[in-house]
């Protein structure tokens, strides 16, 4: 009976687009296993996807992915390479006709494939259950084993209610929402003896209550690693985006003692990306938390330790010791150190936009508010990628999606690909040399404010959905007195440092900067935060390597 109740919860899906196979096979499933398992099913790869995504928000598990191989728009192969991302720890199968035998074969590389069944499969007591009970006895038996979910209770237009969920959502920890003014929120409420005054209301899995905690406390309760398991390490990396993400893994899988400290979720900016589709590799494109979940998985599978809701203020010279000093007043201290702090959206000053942030103005693509925009009208500030790809994405559920553009046009910060989506799809519009006057709202966002910045005319819209995408500002204002920055904050790194051909006055080695590190020896940085940085995930990644490779030759001179 224990094994019934872990899976009461636990999914099996199944996606084909032919209606009449796929009523077929969920009723299979059912007849075998729906009194354990949920059984879900899905015409298409998109829709498999976000029934997908919404169960991972949910903190839902799933246990088994049975997918076509002939499906339109994106075949059983496609399908199963992006499911991979969401629940990787999933069994999945591709259903084949004797004919696609070989592309099933080739999948069992591509998406590392647990079986494949030919059509049809009956009877399904000898050709489909003996495959799935096998499935479902390896999955209980490995680390994507049940547990149980955080509960979250907070209020639809609570910002500190968005930021636990995102915080949740993008660190791929399983959590329930809960909204306050309902049944079942209200029953939690109680049960906890709160009044709802304060929210959110998180109950961990142990059934610990935490009424509005703070990054480093639900991180702590909810089993992320926050303190590091030694006191000095071959290598801190600080930021955990692309670049840092590529430094933890070169380093870790080259024999260095690795630590990576990120103040909020692993994947930075490209994390909270809905879909990037001009990364090497991935021909279909793949979702920033997909890449951030793979990327993560990689680097402690190496042995890298990731640090989660640590906030570094302080970088100090000790001898040979590059000391890391934390706001809580501890430190760590390495060999060596990789700045890849990423840049954060600059905030828009506009009246009312601070008032409404986590009400209605978000900063990034929030991934838990994506699905509350369906049927609703919903507005981008920002003209380069990751504004198109947040519009591209929204637009599939969304009544209409305004993309709000200070300059004359998209091309000169935009990738073309993106803009071609952009003219493509019909609910976008596009408005030039237009920026937010004014945000209106009493509990959230309500009206908006434009104003032409070439006319100075204004007109005020309605509006319960405002994306922010504008600008980059590195986070390196705790580097002051200790890294030489640029006027904007960027890091000086390499030959930025001797624009004359000769070193910083600090300079005490006999050889010039490497190219990545910056005025202080051994300490290095790679990324957006670097002056003239290229600010794309590939080049991110690719400087973080190249950063390792750096301090290598730094420790061997040393």
């Amino acid at each position: 009976m224990a094994q019934v109740t872990d899976a009461a919860r636990t999914v099996i899906l199944t996606v084909d687009d032919d209606p009449g196979v796929s009523r077929a096979i969920a009723r299979d499933l059912r007849r075998r296993y729906g009194g354990a398992y949920r059984i879900v099913r899905a015409e298409s790869g998109g829709s498999a996807l976000e029934a997908l995504r919404e169960l991972k928000l949910r903190g839902d598990l799933v246990a088994v992915i049975l997918a076509d191989y002939r499906m339109p728009q994106m075949n059983g192969i496609e399908f199963l390479e992006q499911a991979l991302g969401v629940y990787p720890g999933a069994r999945r199968v591709l259903l084949t006709a004797y004919a696609d035998t070989n592309a099933a074969i080739d999948a069992i590389n591509v998406v590392d494939l647990d079986h494949y069944l030919l059509k049809p499969w009956d009877p399904p007591e000898e050709k489909l259950y003996p495959v799935v009970d096998d499935l479902l006895s390896a999955w209980r038996a490995s680390d994507y084993r049940p547990v149980p979910a955080t509960k979250v209770v907070g209020h639809r237009w609570s910002a500190r209610s968005s930021y636990v969920r995102e915080f949740l959502a993008r660190n791929q920890v399983p959590y329930r929402w809960y909204s306050s003014d309902e049944p079942e929120g209200r029953r939690l409420l109680e049960a906890a003896g709160a009044d709802g005054r304060r929210l959110p209301l998180v109950i961990t899995p142990d059934g610990t209550v935490l009424v509005e905690p703070d990054a480093p406390e639900l991180a702590a309760r909810v089993g992320l690693a926050t303190t590091p398991a030694a006191d000095f390490y071959d290598l801190v990396v600080i930021g955990g985006g692309p670049a840092g993400l590529g430094s933890a893994v070169y380093g870790a899988s080259e024999g260095l003692r690795t630590v990576l400290v990120e103040r909020s979720a692993t994947g930075g900016q490209a994390g909270q990306s809905s879909r990037i589709e001009n990364y090497l590799g991935f021909p279909d494109g793949v979702s920033g938390g997909q890449l951030t979940e793979r990327a993560r998985r990689q680097a402690t599978r190496f042995g890298a330790e990731i640090l989660t809701a640590r906030e570094v203020t302080g970088l100090e010279v000790n001898g040979a010791a590059r000391v890391v000093r934390f706001s809580d007043g501890t430190e760590v201290a390495a060999h060596s150190v990789i700045l890849a702090t990423g840049v954060s959206y600059r905030q828009l000053l506009a009246p009312g936009c601070e008032d409404l942030t986590g009400r209605g103005v978000y900063y990034g693509s929030s991934l838990t508010e994506a699905s509350s925009c369906q049927d609703q009208d919903v507005y981008i500030v920002g003209g380069a990628n990751s504004a198109g790809q947040a519009a591209v994405f929204l637009a599939r559920g969304a009544k209409s999606v305004t993309l709000l553009v200070r300059g004359e046009s998209l091309a000169a910060s935009m990738s073309y690909y993106l803009i071609q989506q952009i003219e493509e799809s019909p609910n976008i519009t596009v408005r030039p040399r237009t920026v937010v006057e004014a945000a209106h709202g009493e509990e959230h966002l309500e009206r908006l404010t434009l104003r032409d910045a070439v006319t100075g005319a204004t007109d005020v819209v309605d509006a319960q959905w405002m994306f922010v995408f504008i600008g980059a500002a590195p986070l390196t204002d705790w580097l002051d007195g200790t890294v030489l920055r640029d006027e904007h904050g960027f890091i000086l790194a390499g030959p930025d440092l001797t624009p004359d051909g000769r070193p910083p006055a600090e300079w005490a080695l006999d050889r010039p900067p490497y190219h990545l590190e910056t005025n202080v020896p051994g300490v290095f940085v790679a990324g957006d935060a670097r002056a003239q940085s290229a600010k794309r995930v590939a080049s991110a990644v690719g400087e973080g390597a190249m950063a390792v490779m750096l301090v290598h030759r730094y420790l061997e001179q040393s």
